[in-house]
């Protein structure tokens, strides 16, 4: 084994050491700087996809505000025909009561009719009792 007592051996291990710090402190410094860059372009590009993305949902807000419209617009053609639903079950209901006074009066008129005909029935019975009262009962 050699021994290390010659100057130039210790110059040559300081220079060693002075390129290995400097070398370790130059790649340092680029490392942080390109993550320094990278992480500034992220932040670009993710400034650029939440402005995407806020559009994107602003567009989506506008479907649902039309979306909205329609359905307030159906819903009130909806209303609409529920109120002419109510106007015909109202003019289906005074028909109906129209219709029931117009039969009572019909059948009232039809039980007069009935009483009339019992009279005339009692009436006509009563004449051919009184006309074939003398007649024999064998005709």
């Amino acid at each position: 084994m050699t021994v290390v007592t010659e100057p130039q051996v210790w110059t040559l291990l300081g220079v060693f050491a002075a390129l290995m710090l400097g070398g370790m402190t130059l790649m340092t410094t680029l490392l942080g700087r390109s993550m320094t860059t990278a992480i500034n372009g992220l932040r670009g590009e993710m400034t650029g996809l939440r402005g995407e993305m806020t559009g994107g949902f602003e567009s989506v807000s506008g479907g649902f505000a039309a979306v909205h419209a329609r359905i307030d617009e159906v819903n009130t053609r909806f209303d609409a025909v529920n109120t002419r639903f109510d106007a015909v079950n109202t003019r289906i209901d005074g028909l109906r009561g129209e219709m029931n006074a117009r039969f009572d009066a019909v059948n009232s008129r039809i039980d007069g009719v009935e009483r009339r005909i019992d009279h005339l029935d009692r009436d006509v019975d009563a004449l051919t009792r009184q006309v074939f009262r003398d007649r024999p009962e064998s005709l």
